[in-house]
């Protein structure tokens, strides 16, 4: 008996949507591509309950006729390729015919859409590649897709689906790529009835800072340095930020084609051209745009199309490298010599040589020396200075690298030593405090032993919902992109537990009225971006993960700096309340909090 057979083509979409449909975001992708396929020039968004209920994308393109409508949805039918030649030249967002029936697979579909020299229009109903419903029906020209009950049909898919918050974070991340690519396109972006974006058409540089102008205290267009080369091999324009806008959480996008990419090598010649300008976990923000020859790429290497092969990536990143640097010396970013400058040298111009004066060099010799004699006794004169004191060279390599560096001589604990002497702690350099022990001496950075103390101690605040909040008398104003506007709303329970009280006063705009008592001085906007960031670069989505963030970011921002001076009993109190937690050798950023130089180390000194 034959046992094998082929399935049908619901089953077969279904298969084709878990590659292509992951999220609600992937979804969107491919109704707004189509949409600028279709030449739109004004698109409108509408989400409700991020995706899951409503993906709606409105355009004005050129529509589709009856038949067209209803072609659209069957799998690896297209109207951008007619022949396998045509995927090395290809000028459109889509061509592998796998998106609509795809989505038609795993939701309910709504199209009503007609062509600009039609008199009515086509409504067509689609359930899980069934067709429900197609009928004439009157609407304006272009298209309005509806995608409804995302994954009704596939329970197990829509449980993998993360919270609304995650998801819309997603979706607008997608909507960011679409946009910086398209500046001359109008669209409207509406989540849950409120419009969260509403971006006209204009140039690159606008769009850039319409975009993300709202998460940054100064103007960011005024922060974007132009780039731009033109090769026979590759066109290159767009702009990289400068070194002071650098930050843990930049803005990066690399578009080739008008095709949004992920390239790692690309954006280590980034990295490159910046080197020795970015303070350390920095980086710098970058639109990057490159136009080649379409036959020079492979976009067909997977069906989300981010991932794109080149002919020649080794000479396309020499000359990337090279832009990127002359950008950056055009505006005075990096450094440079001017030879043209009087003096630079030093040198006097008010000297007159008489080359009567002027003697060759002379180089005298000692022939009397004998490197073979052993009993030869000169030094040369100094040689002190070569040799400091061994002692002096430790404590000064621990009063500035002790923390980061495994040093031969400092001998790290794997418990705190329970005989330390508090008779007479004493600080380095206001930044370790020394404390003799039955050992040896310990170094205990102070900063991160009180963020250690502090963090243990928020995290059963946060974690019991008991922290201390203190009320400002002047609140404050937090302006952030829509991104970070739907992740605060998603960790707002976790913050109201550490001691914030936060209320949204517009779409991206929240009023700070109280700040947990642990903060003291320091700025509570700086602090809650820095948990921000922090989520959204680790991409952690659990309860427990933020909560440790949240607890990281209070503590390291409330904790006793480096620089500051300490007095005898601050000190002991400080290592008494270290010590009672017992089994913390390390802070919750994985660094060292304290090491012991011992006993016979200190000998060998001697």
């Amino acid at each position: 008996m034959d046992i094998i057979h082929l399935l049908p083509d619901s089953v077969a979409n279904q298969i084709a949507a878990g590659e292509v449909i992951q999220r609600p975001a992937s979804c969107l992708k491919e109704l707004v591509e189509n949409s600028l396929d279709a030449g739109a020039k004004h698109v409108d968004i509408i989400v409700t309950d991020a995706g899951r209920t409503l993906l709606q994308v409105v355009d004005n393109g050129m529509g589709m006729s009856p038949t067209d409508a209803r072609m659209a949805f069957e799998r690896h039918a297209t109207s951008k390729i007619s022949k396998a030649a045509d995927l090395f030249n290809l000028h459109t967002m889509g061509f592998r015919g796998e998106a609509l029936p795809s989505v038609a697979a795993v939701a309910q579909v709504e199209v009503l859409t007609r062509r600009r020299d039609d008199e009515v229009g086509t409504l067509l109903r689609i359930e899980g590649s069934r067709v429900v419903e197609q009928n004439e029906a009157q609407c304006p020209a272009g298209t309005n897709f509806k995608v409804k009950n995302l994954f009704f049909n596939t329970p197990a898919r829509r449980r993998f689906l993360k919270t609304n918050s995650t998801e819309l974070r997603n979706i607008i991340n997608e909507f960011y790529r679409i946009v910086l690519v398209n500046p001359d396109v109008h669209f409207t972006f509406t989540s849950d009835g409120e419009l969260l974006f509403d971006l006209p058409a204009s140039s690159l540089k606008q769009r850039i800072d319409n975009v993300f102008g709202k998460s940054s205290r100064k103007s960011f267009a005024s922060q974007l340095v132009d780039v731009k080369a033109e090769t026979a091999v590759v066109s290159i324009y767009g702009y990289i930020g400068t070194p002071e806008s650098a930050t843990k959480q930049p803005q990066q996008y690399f578009f080739v084609n008008g095709r949004y990419m992920r390239h790692p090598y690309f954006h280590k010649a980034v990295l490159t051209s910046f080197a020795g300008m970015l303070a350390p976990e920095q980086q710098p923000h970058y639109f990057i745009y490159l136009s080649l020859n379409p036959e020079l790429i492979d976009v067909n290497i997977h069906p989300t199309k981010t991932e794109i092969k080149f002919a020649d990536e080794q000479m396309i990143w020499q000359i990337l490298l090279a832009a990127l640097r002359e950008s950056l010396g055009k505006f005075n970013i990096t450094p440079s010599l001017d030879f043209d400058r009087e003096g630079d040298l030093d040198i006097p111009s008010s000297v007159n040589i008489n080359p009567d004066n002027v003697h060759a060099p002379e180089v005298r010799v000692n022939q009397q020396y004998n490197p073979f004699n052993v009993n030869h006794t000169s030094n040369p004169a100094g040689w002190e200075k070569l040799y400091q004191p061994v002692a002096h060279s430790i404590v000064s390599a621990a009063s500035d690298t002790l923390p980061e560096t495994d040093l031969p001589t400092v001998s790290e604990q794997a418990l705190f030593p329970a005989d330390i002497s508090l008779a007479q702690p004493s600080q380095y350099k206001e930044r370790y405090i020394l404390l003799p022990s039955a050992d040896g001496l310990l170094f205990l950075d102070q900063h991160r032993a009180h963020a250690a103390v502090l963090y243990r101690q928020l995290r059963e605040q946060i974690s019991s919902k008991k922290g201390v909040m203190q009320q400002v008398l002047f609140p404050e104003v937090l302006d952030l992109s829509a991104e970070d506007s739907a992740l605060l709303l998603q960790m707002k329970d976790e913050l109201r537990s550490a001691g914030f009280e936060i209320t949204q006063i517009a779409r991206n705009s929240f009023s700070v009225d109280g700040v947990p008592a642990e903060l003291g001085n320091s700025n509570p906007l700086r602090v809650l971006l820095d948990i921000l960031h922090a989520v959204s670069e680790t991409g952690v989505t659990t309860r427990e993960q933020w909560e440790h963030r949240i607890a990281l970011a209070l503590s390291e921002a409330a904790a006793i700096p480096a620089g500051k001076t300490l007095q005898e009993d601050e000190m002991r109190d400080l290592v008494e309340r270290f010590a009672a937690l017992q089994d913390t050798s390390y802070s919750a950023e994985g660094k060292r909090i304290y090491a012991l130089l011992s006993d016979s180390e200190i000998k060998k000194m001697f």
